[in-house]
């Protein structure tokens, strides 16, 4: 009977098939399989499924893994430090000399290159595993040259520029059997976990809609006009920096970064943030390939740059035990939607600042933390004693302000404004945090004394350590490519809509836009003279 549940074969409903199993068979949460609902969460074929480096006979889950990394700087350099807590971190990549200084300097027995073309070749043999982590419309080529090495890869969350990139990423990590996890750590956070559970429990009933918000872009987007060309600083290589995009003069609005507002080359506010706050709602709905998407409304629209505000609608078909679903995405949310049935003064998405709770008897003080911040914070059960407190308003822009960089202004506008999720059911509601954290039900007075599901999903040791451990020869990565690449599609898909009138409707078996030729071109990207994605 249990083969039968771990193949998909009987359709119970999924609460009632779940409850049956844990009650009557005394199924653990490590081996109950319910096939695609479980994707992201468990492989298809099963724990241990997947070849790695235990498997290819490089080294035993002990011994440390040899890791490159394709950037050095930004995000690179919090990867590359993560990894470092327990790995070898043996060659280093950069375009930039200035911008990976400070990780060139923290390791500086590694050897540096510019091009990672080079690296790759040169430093092969040294080499288990390679951290990609530089603007989103080379992430594919890098991680391809990797993988076509037997290297393991760690792709910056969103996976990849366009769909068919996706797509070829998902093929290649299966064709050389290596171990992949892209940079969405809220697919590692306890929280995501809960939130699956409740749904699956029933807790709220069908789910028809999610709302999900940004306060991005924190950088420019929306503006008529290509930015004036400026000096290459003498640090950087803007040949290399560019890749495969067509050569341009650099201007400091592009690199190192502003790139992401671009249609050339990133995926706007759309590719830095739902691969977070979405990624609840596509574990949880299992949600797979949209039949269409569509901008609903859009502020500042440009030739050159992503809008400067805009909202899109994707549509989800039925699936197994669930009803179809809409999901709206909100950016530059300077505050929480306003959705039908949340309860007026409801916090929805990332929890603001806490009071401290007073210490234990003989602890020392306690510092006080911005829990959206916090990656794996669940719900506080002392919330009710210690409840959040109201947001100062934003400060005021000052003279400052104006004249400093694009990334300081960033860092000062990263924390205005409002991320999270929302998911309407007919029985409830459930929101949670940028990263899946602090899921609570709304209103949230029924998290007093809440018991959450039992668990059954596996837990994660970390989102490096998952990747690292599949590398190792363990289970595989919660969001390796075979979960990431289609949750990737759909958001990049959204990313699409935003340049395009009406409707976009998608077939996924096909990977066609059917309505709309010049969006559908846009699919698969185009290749500069000398590059190619092998």
């Amino acid at each position: 009977m249990l083969g039968l549940v771990a193949e998909g074969r009987i359709h119970l409903g999924y609460r009632r098939l779940y409850n049956w199993a844990v009650a009557t068979q005394g199924v653990s949460r490590r081996y109950f399989f319910f096939g695609s609902l479980l994707a992201g969460a468990v492989p298809a074929a099963g724990f241990g499924s997947k070849a790695s480096l235990k498997a290819l006979g490089y080294k035993s889950p002990n011994e440390k893994l040899n890791i490159a990394s394709i950037g050095a700087g930004g995000k690179a350099a919090s990867d590359i430090r993560s990894c470092s807590q327990t790995e070898n971190i043996v060659a280093l990549c950069d375009v930039d000399d200035k911008r990976a200084a400070g990780i060139y300097k923290q390791f500086d027995k590694a050897p540096r290159y510019k091009d990672f073309r080079v690296m790759l070749d040169k430093e092969n043999n040294n080499i288990d595993a390679v951290i990609v982590a530089i603007p989103d419309f080379m992430h594919a080529t890098a991680a391809t040259w990797a993988m076509e090495r037997g290297k393991h890869v760690y792709v910056q969350k969103p996976l990849a520029h366009t769909v068919w990139e996706c797509r070829q990423l998902a093929e290649t990590a299966a064709k050389y059997k290596v171990a992949s996890q892209m940079g969405n750590q809220g697919y590692s956070n306890e929280g995501t976990r809960q939130c699956a559970e409740m749904i699956w429990a029933g807790e709220i009933g069908d789910v028809t809609e999610v709302h999900a918000w940004t306060n991005r872009p924190i950088w420019p987007q929306g503006l008529p006009d290509l930015p004036a060309p400026t000096p290459v600083p003498d640090t950087l290589d803007w040949d290399l920096w560019l890749g495969i995009a067509n050569n341009r003069p650099f201007s400091d609005k592009y690199a190192p970064f502003a790139w992401r507002g671009f249609y050339d080359f990133g995926c706007g506010d759309l590719g830095d943030m739902a691969c977070h706050i979405l990624g609840a709602p596509n574990m949880a709905l299992r949600l797979g390939a949209p039949v269409s998407v569509e901008c609903t409304h859009l502020e500042g629209k440009s030739e050159y740059y992503y809008p400067s505000k805009s909202t899109i609608r994707f549509d989800f078909p039925a699936r197994t035990g669930m009803p179809a679903v809409k999901v709206f995405w909100y950016s530059a949310a300077m505050e929480q939607p306003d959705v039908p049935g949340v309860p007026k003064g409801e916090i929805l998405g990332d929890l603001p600042r806490r009071p401290v709770p007073p210490p234990a008897p003989g602890d020392a003080p306690r510092r006080p933390v911005r829990e959206s911040q916090i990656i794996g914070q669940v719900f506080p059960k002392d919330y009710f004693e210690y409840p959040p407190e109201v947001a100062p308003p934003p400060a005021a822009q000052t003279p400052a302000d104006a004249n400093a960089s694009l990334e300081a202004r960033a860092n000062r506008l990263i924390s205005q404004g409002s991320n999270g999720s929302l998911f309407v059911g007919d029985k409830g509601m459930i929101t949670t945090g940028t990263y899946g954290e602090n899921t609570r039900l709304i209103p949230v007075e029924k998290m007093k004394d809440y018991e959450f599901p039992r668990e059954f999903l596996t837990r994660s040791p970390g989102h490096y350590r998952d990747w690292i451990r599949a590398a190792k020869g363990g289970d595989p990565a919660c969001s390796n490519f075979s979960v990431a690449s289609p949750f990737t599609e759909w958001i990049i898909l959204g990313s699409l809509a935003l340049r395009f009138e009406g409707k976009l409707e998608w077939d996924s078996a096909n990977m066609r836009i059917t309505n709309n030729p010049e969006a559908n071109r846009l699919i698969k990207p185009a290749f500069r003279k000398g590059w190619s994605l092998t």
